[in-house]
């Protein structure tokens, strides 16, 4: 049997501390916890089970770990101090017999994104990036259609679009979309990546700017930059968006769920895991269900794909094609939406389209 290990950390210090250690999540501030975090020990969470893959009936187990380091500790730290806490992390996975490592939210994107994690260490290592960005493109797609808004009839945005998920995102967007505006801090970044994706033939009107107002006359939003605080607030959205946010920390704020009840924002895609899974955590997400970036190492390794896979800041189309393939053969399929931690169901969607309409008479 193949095995695989996926590296999480707390995002949300109280939070996700409290998971796993109820007396310290409450008894700790948040930036105690930050503080304690660069001497914590890497903490086993579990063992998963019953993954088993649609089309061959192969069976993979692994094993959630957490690196302690909370995002503000990633940013404060010396870069090398974090690779080390990631690379203690990954030592506990081999030791467990692990054959692929996964890293999580910002372990992936820390320095290098993972290259100096996979020569260290004696298992490859993916990222979990490619398969991030093939299920948040379609995850947009299918909301902006629930949302009676075509993708290939209507204006998309892509904020953080010359990151490494944010190019291939929008080299995505760019054959789907009627119109893409590109957004990043960087000027000269985001001209060259726009006549890059000229030059490859996109089929969408293509624009460029460095500024949130943007978004205010845009209504099909994919956010996915690194920052540690929100980008993304209420007074920048068009009454009947969606935004889809890749980013952990989020880029939407919290405030746009409490103030815009006319928006639909969604994470960045939530995956039915194939077979009758258990991974014996509560990180957040219903029994049997993943983001992107875990059910990319776990397609991998019911592939029996033990290889490092997806690293570094440059990322292929045709791998992110690739992944797209393996995941959806072993069964893995895109299963609703959740936002701030919430279900999305039918009715809510409802509510937010006839919230929109209103906001729109009203203007």
């Amino acid at each position: 049997m193949d095995t695989f290990a996926f590296i999480i950390h707390p995002i949300d210090a109280k939070r996700d501390v409290s998971r796993k250690f109820p007396l310290l999540g409450r008894a700790l501030t948040e930036r105690q916890i930050d503080f304690f975090s660069a001497f914590f020990p890497p903490v086993y969470l579990s063992e998963t089970a019953a993954i088993t893959s649609a089309a061959t009936r192969r069976s993979v187990k692994g094993w959630l770990l957490a690196c302690p380091l909370t995002p503000r500790r990633m940013l404060e730290l010396p870069v090398r101090a974090v690779y080390n806490k990631i690379i203690q992390t990954g030592r506990m996975a081999e030791r467990l017999g692990a054959g692929i490592l996964g890293l999580g939210a910002f372990t992936s994107v820390v320095g290098d994104a993972g290259l100096t994690i996979a020569r260290t260490l004696d298992i490859p290592v993916t990222t979990g990036d490619a398969y991030t960005i093939a299920v948040a493109v379609r995850a947009l797609e299918e909301a902006a259609a629930q949302m009676g808004l075509p993708l290939a009839e209507n204006h998309a945005a892509v904020v953080g679009a010359t990151g490494a998920i944010g190019q291939v995102c929008a080299e995505l967007l760019a054959d789907k979309a009627a119109e893409l505006t590109l957004i990043g801090r960087r000027a000269e970044a985001l001209e060259h990546l726009c006549a890059h994706l000229r030059a490859g033939g996109a089929r969408a009107r293509l624009h460029t700017r460095t500024d949130m107002d943007a978004l205010k006359r845009i209504p099909l939003i994919l956010t996915v930059t690194s920052d540690l605080h929100a980008v993304i607030h209420p007074q920048h959205l068009l009454p009947g968006s969606v935004v889809c946010d890749v980013a952990r920390p989020r880029d939407v704020s919290a405030r746009v769920a409490a103030a815009r009840d006319d928006v639909l924002v969604i994470d960045g895609g939530m995956l039915d895991v194939p077979g009758n899974p258990d991974f014996n955590f509560d990180f957040g997400f219903p029994s049997g269900k993943a983001y992107a970036c875990m059910a990319e190492t776990i397609a991998l390794a019911l592939e029996g794909r033990l290889e490092d896979y997806t690293l570094g800041k440059q990322i292929a189309r045709a791998q992110v094609e690739e992944i797209d393939t393996i995941a959806g053969k072993h069964g893995f399929r895109l299963s609703g939406f959740r936002s701030f931690e919430q279900a999305v169901t039918p009715q809510h969607i409802q509510r937010v389209r006839d919230h929109a309409q209103r906001a729109r008479r009203n203007v």
